[in-house]
């Protein structure tokens, strides 16, 4: 009976402490607050508050690097000032433990406020940036969390600069500037457009979306309103459904700037302030906008496992951004084309160009498509010289790979199913059903129980491996077929590529496998002349007039040093595709290539 009553006691002592414990964490909160007094200066000013957390130390994190963007940026490195108070104002004792951590020690006080400055000015999607224009907040170079803290709900309150009078972004707004988060995840993800920016509304699918324009730009805004509706629309009929309830466009109008960066309810845009006087240039900018926009379910929902939850100290490691960026990057043209803005024959123009740059890339036969997603930490950011020679692109080669599974679908089911089976049916599996990330296995066989066919030879030849197709394999299912408009040249293939400097010319890059590279050719080498006559800026009038096997004598300085290189003239093997359609296509090959494209809907 003893032991018995001993058991009853722990046991309600053990609940007394998980009640405590638990009414302990549903009392803590999480608040930050956002000024910039002053914004020439580039400098953010942060204070983040935990409330109802006694410890004897906190520490603070600043993540090293931007989901969507894989590459460890050091973000803590702009940080300033790092300091710390109670609730009274009394400073607490602070220490940096490691590149990006700072220890607080609260000696278990109810409220501990961090406080810091951020320096800011590096305008691209995937930092943060501030001057006496406006402000642009990515929330992982920003915002520091406490260890341990990341999922407790918070609130976000903004001081914009006086005069600066609106803030975009995809938080919830519960009073002016002031917003709520769920987890830090959430915080982290929602980028803020702080100044007196445009903003536009329009409703696609029965959702409002927001459009934040920043910077002057040649837009008509009824217009881009409009084409961006259909864009968005396009986009859900693919998914079947709209995840949101609010989506917010941040376009940032710039001299020069392009690419974009996705998050769960919103987007950061760059583009060229005068893209949208051309056709070419305004549906460039709708491609864009489809390629974020289709992340909204590819990769912020629909993920490879690794991506999530993020581990924001460390790289997360997936040989899946093929699917993620690459498949993405399929559709976003797509997306454009559906929506009635290009023709079937320009986009087939766009298609064969995917497949030309892949095709012209000496890294393609190096680097398989699986091994740069899983080495993007290390090598698609940082490219140097050298980087055609031995990688390939994963939203490039994924985008091809994207159309090549499409063909095999479609010609396998006779029309009745596509790639956007494979994209819902994953959607709804891993996301919705499963609530996880998917495995790379798991995407191949989503591909087979679609297609019905096993994609063992694909996948090992094409994704892991550096095998080139045989394309018109594969787009015959759609009556097309692919010409080398090269085949029969004979122009040389010189391979490398210069530039002038102070009046030199010199070697940027050289191509594997090309005349330069097979002859010794170095970057940063000196040309000076060839066959006896100075180069200068007539490189190319030299190089012109030279035949496959011919040998030039190449003067050139090497670090100081005089030498010649003998190179000789080899054949350009580059390839120039064109679809051509085939001139009686069966009923099947129409109905694909109809269905494919959506022709009707024109």
């Amino acid at each position: 009976m003893l032991k018995h009553n001993r058991f009853k006691l722990s046991l309600l002592l053990v609940l007394f402490l998980c009640l405590g414990n638990a009414a302990a964490a549903l009392a803590a909160e999480l608040r930050y607050t956002l000024s910039m007094p002053e914004p020439h200066t580039h400098y953010f000013e942060v204070e983040a508050e935990l409330s109802g957390v006694k410890k004897n130390y906190v520490d603070f994190t600043m993540p090293v690097w931007a989901p969507g963007s894989y590459l460890v940026r050091e973000f803590a490195k702009n940080v300033e000032g790092f300091e710390a108070t109670d609730k009274a104002g009394k400073e607490l004792r602070t220490e940096k433990i490691d590149k990006n951590t700072w220890r607080v020690y609260s000696n278990k006080a109810d409220v501990v406020r961090a406080k810091y400055d951020v320096y800011a000015y590096e305008l691209s999607v995937r930092t943060s940036y501030l001057d006496a224009s406006h402000g642009y907040v990515n929330g992982t170079s920003i915002f520091m969390y406490p260890e341990g803290y990341q999922n407790l709900n918070g609130t976000l309150v903004v001081k914009p600069y006086n005069g600066w009078d609106k803030v975009s972004t995809g938080l919830k707004s519960t009073g002016k500037f002031t917003y709520t988060f769920p987890n830090y995840d959430i915080l982290a993800d929602s980028p803020l457009e702080i100044g007196t920016h445009e903003v536009y509304t329009f409703t696609a699918a029965g959702v409002p979306h927001e459009v934040a324009m920043y910077g002057e730009g040649n837009f008509d805004p009824q217009r881009l309103m409009a084409d961006m509706k259909k864009v968005t629309e396009e986009a859900v009929e693919v998914m079947g459904e709209l995840p949101v309830d609010r989506y917010v466009f941040i376009v940032h109008n710039l001299q020069r700037g392009g690419g974009g960066l996705e998050h769960l309810n919103s987007t950061t845009l760059q583009t060229s302030r005068w893209n949208y006087g051309t056709e070419s240039g305004y549906n460039g900018f709708l491609s864009l906008v489809a390629h974020e926009y289709f992340h909204l379910w590819n990769v912020k929902r629909l993920r490879p496992e690794a991506l999530g939850p993020f581990d924001y100290n460390n790289e997360n490691y997936t040989r899946l951004l093929w699917v993620s960026e690459g498949i993405t990057s399929y559709y976003d043209d797509l997306i454009v084309r559906r929506a009635g803005f290009t023709s079937p024959d320009a986009y087939l123009g766009v298609v064969a160009g995917s497949i030309n740059s892949v095709e012209n890339t000496p890294g393609n036969k190096i680097q398989p498509v699986a091994e740069a997603s899983f080495d993007a930490w290390i090598k698609y950011y940082r490219r140097n010289e050298n980087s055609n020679n031995a990688e390939v692109s994963y939203y490039t080669k994924g985008g091809v790979l994207g159309h090549l599974l499409n063909m095999e679908i479609m010609e396998a089911t006779k029309g009745e199913k596509s790639l956007d089976d494979v994209m819902r049916y994953m959607y709804q599996r891993y996301y919705k059903k499963m609530g996880r990330g998917f495995r790379e296995a798991e995407f191949k066989e989503a591909v087979e129980k679609i297609s019905g066919r096993n994609m063992d030879a694909f996948f090992r030849n094409y994704v892991h491996g550096t095998q080139s197709p045989n394309y018109n394999e594969y787009f015959d299912a759609a009556g097309l077929q692919l010409v080398n408009v090269n085949e029969g040249s004979n122009a040389i293939n010189w391979g490398a590529s210069t530039y002038l400097s102070d009046g030199k010319l010199l070697v940027r890059g050289v191509n594997r496998g090309s005349s330069a590279w097979n002859g010794g050719l170095n970057v940063s080498d000196e040309i000076i002349a060839i066959n006896g006559w100075r180069a200068g800026d007539d490189l190319e009038r030299f190089i012109s007039n030279m035949k496959v096997g011919d040998t030039a004598k190449v003067l050139i300085s090497r670090d100081g040093m005089l030498q010649t290189l003998e190179i000789k003239m080899q054949k350009d093997d580059s390839v120039r595709y064109q679809f051509i359609r085939t001139d009686n296509p069966t009923q099947l090959q129409q109905k694909i290539f109809t269905k494919w494209l959506e022709i009707s809907n024109s």
